[in-house]
């Protein structure tokens, strides 16, 4: 018999991103990290707000620009189905537009995609742990 589990210490992570090359590189760099399990990768918006309902993640990471429902619709759709998933919009908009564009959507936080992979697990782990940062 297989068991498996899941410690209550993992975060659940959610990667959404039309680009599949950024879905593999961000699930290979969580694999390596102990306490982030990937639960799903989504390639647009409405994916993600499906599998929000499925994966039940503690974080996600969620490209703004994409087709089919950008970032800033589907966060809106997942924090009525799940008001305490924390999303961290990861994109390539400069940030300046980033903080004027804001209120389109509902996310916790904001990391570039040019930004150090250890920058964004650290802002995984720190969200997944229950902080916040604008």
């Amino acid at each position: 018999m297989l068991m498996l589990s899941c410690e209550p210490s993992t975060l659940r992570v959610l990667v959404v991103d039309d680009h599949e090359l950024t879905r593999l590189s961000l699930q290979l760099a969580f694999s390596s990290q102990e306490n982030i399990q990937v639960v799903g990768m989504a390639s647009n918006g409405k994916e993600a707000v499906e599998m929000v309902e499925t994966c039940y993640p503690d974080v996600i990471v969620l490209d703004l620009q994409m087709p089919v429902m950008d970032g800033w619709s589907a966060s809106c759709k997942i924090k009525d189905i799940s008001p305490d998933t924390q999303i961290i919009a990861y994109s390539s908009v400069e940030e300046k537009h980033f903080q004027e564009t804001r209120a389109m959507g509902r996310v916790d936080a904001f990391c570039k995609k040019d930004a150090p992979t250890n920058e964004l697990v650290c802002l995984i782990k720190h969200l997944g742990e229950g902080g916040t940062r604008s």
